[in-house]
């Protein structure tokens, strides 16, 4: 970063005590706290967390240091539930990934749903496309999920949402664009599923596995020494 884009030691400062105050803010909300999900706390935690990002970036820039401790993001996070007691009404919301690992083997199935179906015109099990398109015509999505690897697909992250809600919607009104009305506090619960977190098990597994080899060396290194005790001691005068 230039010279000229820095910030000045008072910037930096200021972003410090406006952590202080969001601080306080965040512990005055926590002892006033009505309930598990006080939208007051969310807010408070929130703002501390904006503060404590800006403060952080600041000082980097300023002092080429950082802060010891480290907020978690709450993009991905969802508000406190504000939607109904006793829903009348719920949505499930999924989205489930998946990379076309064996082509062939795709274009295969798809061929044989074609065949079976027996009718007549262009081919559609010729292209991935098409292919895909016999695939979830034949099979309910579940299915698919269950049995991807015999398809020739590859599973990606997947996530499901459910949604709850006074009535029902009524038919047909949601179709042209079925998620973008969602509303994050109505959402009662919601599970994901990501490669990324079995790479964080993968990576805390190594490091055990790590551990049990150097244990295991340091016995063998004990084990040695406790055989070498019963042997005799070289005479240091034998030439």
């Amino acid at each position: 970063m230039s010279d000229a884009a820095q910030p000045t030691a008072a910037e930096v400062r200021a972003a410090a005590e406006a952590v202080k105050t969001a601080l306080d803010r965040h512990l005055a909300a926590v002892e006033r706290r009505s309930g598990e999900d006080d939208p007051a706390v969310y807010e408070a935690f929130n703002q501390l967390a904006a503060a404590a990002e800006v403060y952080d970036e600041l000082l980097y820039d300023r002092y080429d240091e950082v802060t010891p401790f480290e907020i978690p993001g709450t993009e991905d996070a969802l508000p406190p539930y504000t939607g109904p007691e006793e829903p009348n009404a719920l949505s499930v919301l999924i989205r489930r990934d998946y990379a076309v690992a064996e082509p062939q083997r795709l274009l295969a199935h798809a061929q044989r749903i074609e065949a079976a179906e027996g009718e007549d015109g262009p081919a559609a099990s010729g292209t991935i496309h098409g292919a895909l398109g016999l695939l979830f015509g034949e099979f309910e999505p579940d299915e698919i999920a269950s049995r991807h690897k015999e398809f020739g697909l590859e599973e990606g992250d997947s996530t499901l949402w459910v949604t709850a809600s006074e009535e029902p919607a009524d038919p047909g009104e949601w179709l042209e664009a079925p998620f973008e009305q969602v509303d994050p506090q109505s959402v009662v619960c919601r599970f994901d599923v990501s490669a990324v977190f079995d790479d964080e098990i993968d990576d805390v597994d190594d490091d055990d596995d790590d551990d049990d080899e150097a244990e295991e060396l340091e016995d063998d290194l004990d084990t040695d020494l406790d055989e070498d005790e019963d042997l005799e001691p070289l005479d240091a005068d034998r030439r």
